[in-house]
Formats: C-alpha cells, structure tokens, sequence
C-alpha cells in the first residue's frame, strides 16, 4: 500500500460523498487517504437505458480497471451496483453500515398521489387514472406496473441531481428513487414519499469498499470499516440474486434484515411486464452465522420451483427476440 491510500471514485455528487465517507473513516482509523475521480461509462451514456446495455458492472468497470492497473489502492461503490462476481484480482475489503434501503416516489402534483391512495384502497377499482412515471430500473419498472398496471413508464437515466432535474422540467407525474441517494446528498424533495411496499434491490443502501486481492495492507486498513450485519444481509441478498442468474436486466428484488437473533427474508422476481410474479417471505431464528449464510441460495432454489424458472425463461425469450 502506498503511503496514501487512493480512493476511486466516480465523480457524480452521490458518488464523491460514499468516497468522502470511506475517506473520513479511515483517517479515524490513522488511515491517510485521497480521492481520485473516474468517470464509468455508466456516467458518460445518459440515454441508453441501463437494462439496454447489457453489461454488468456499467458503473464498476472503470474502477476495476484502475485498481488492476494500480492507479487506486482502493474502489468505493454503491453496492446494488456492484456485480455479484467480482472481477478476477478484486476482493471485497469491507461493507459500510446500511442506510435506507426504501424506494421513494418523487412526484410533480399531489393529486398524483391522491390516485395513488385511492388505487391502493380499492384494490384498483375505484381509479383508472393514467399516469407516467420514470425510472430506468427493471425491478421499479415491474413492480409498479403489477400494482398500477394502466400507468406508463418512461425511461430515466443520470445521476441523482441530473434525475431530479428532468422529473422538473418534464411532463411526467413522477419518478422513483433510492432514498439513501437522496438524502446523503440532502436534494430529497418535499413532494416525496416512501414506497413501503416496493421491495428493494439486493444490497440497496448498503455502501461496499473494494480492493486488489493481493494488497493486504489496504485490505486490512478498510477491515475497520466493515458492519458485519449489512454484510451478511447483504451477501444472503446478492446470493438469492446470483442463484437466480440476474443482472440490470432482471426485476429481482431481495432484503435481508436481523432483528433480535432473527434473520428475515423476503425476495421477488417478476415478468418485465409486471404481469407475473413469484414471491417468498422466510423468518429464521439465528443460532450462528451457519445457520443462515446460505438463505439466498435455499431461498432462490425455493422460488425455481415455485413459479420463478418460467418467469426467467420469459425474460429470456424476450431478450432474444
């Protein structure tokens, strides 16, 4: 490790405070550190949806590159960005505790909203109303459109100010964000609320910390940093997601959290047209980590068999025209 850890960052304003955060943590630690900003070609395409890519590690890939070729000693990641196979040489150094892992609805006008309420409280009765909401995520995309299904979505993409921007200027009566985005940053609006019932992506919230497999000095200065529950919640959530096979183009959900020596799960996967759905929702009583480090795993073997292996091969067949 050099004297000066390098932290790689991307330079989106969301992005530079994660590394911030890495950066101010280490130094209570005795860790000197500095940020180096990189841009990922998820930052440099704005159009393209994410799903239409079809690269995993669209935000990663960059970093990666640069601590391979040992311009950075250290990468700092949203989590749910981060593939579930890590490029060969790139281990991870630790995960940060988690932060919100809810999905919000920023919307334009209240009376969006009202149609919301009234649609919830009549099991879809009692309104009809059309609406167009934005995000440029499959799992958003699906799950609003299995509880709203006469809404349109329309594809959004940028950071988080560049999103909030375009909700403004558009005609559309919404969009969906991660909290956690917003409010480490502070820009959440007022004219926000929580979508309790939008199961998150797998490790949503959750800040991961990377480094070269062989640096073991920079591997032992992030350890400090790890909060062993996210991890595992975290890693059970990244399990169900790599045994399911899934990528940016899959509306995979999953959210591990332990309460009192018990670890709950819930997981999901839909059609992209929202229109089927398998879901699974287990409690386990926690006598050690053993106990429950494979939940992902049983939990998405458990949903193959239950309505989630025709889903999948839907997808595929849509993908393959």
């Amino acid at each position: 490790m050099s004297t000066v850890l390098k932290i790689g960052t991307r330079d989106s304003q969301l992005a530079v405070w994660q590394a911030a955060l890495v950066k101010d943590e280490l130094a209570k630690a005795g860790v000197d550190s500095e940020l180096v900003y990189i841009k990922s070609d998820g930052d440099i395409d704005l159009v393209t949806p994410l799903y239409a890519m079809n690269v995993q590690g669209v935000f990663t890939k960059a970093l990666d590159a640069a601590l391979l070729s040992k311009r950075i000693d250290v990468a700092v990641h949203s989590m749910k960005d981060v593939p579930t196979q890590l490029a060969q040489g790139i281990a991870q150094a630790a995960v940060l505790k988690r932060a919100s892992y809810t999905d919000i609805f920023v919307y334009k006008d209240e009376s969006v909203i009202n149609t919301l309420h009234l649609y919830d409280n009549t099991g879809g009765f009692m309104s009809q109303a059309f609406a167009t909401i934005a995000t440029s995520s499959v799992r958003r995309k699906a799950q609003w459109l299995h509880r709203y299904p006469n809404h349109s979505i329309e594809n959004l993409r940028g950071n988080v100010n560049t999103r909030l921007r375009k909700v403004e200027e558009s005609n559309w009566d919404g969009a969906i964000f991660a909290a956690a985005g917003l409010e480490r940053i502070n820009v959440r609006p007022k004219n926000s609320i929580d979508l309790q019932w939008m199961l998150p992506a797998p490790a949503q919230g959750a800040i991961m910390v990377v480094c070269r497999e062989e640096d073991a000095d920079a591997m032992q200065a992030c350890a400090v940093l790890n909060d062993a529950a996210t991890a595992l919640c975290a890693k059970i959530e990244r399990d169900f997601l790599k045994t399911l096979m899934g990528g940016c183009s899959t509306p995979i959900s999953a959210l591990a959290q332990i309460h009192d020596n018990t670890l709950t799960f819930k997981g999901s996967i839909f059609s992209l047209d929202g229109k089927q759905k398998a879901a699974i929702d287990k409690t386990i009583v926690i006598e050690n980590n053993l106990t429950v480090e494979n939940t992902g795993i049983n939990c998405a073997n458990e949903i193959l068999q239950n309505g989630g292996a025709a889903i999948i091969q839907t997808i595929r067949n849509a993908a393959n025209g």
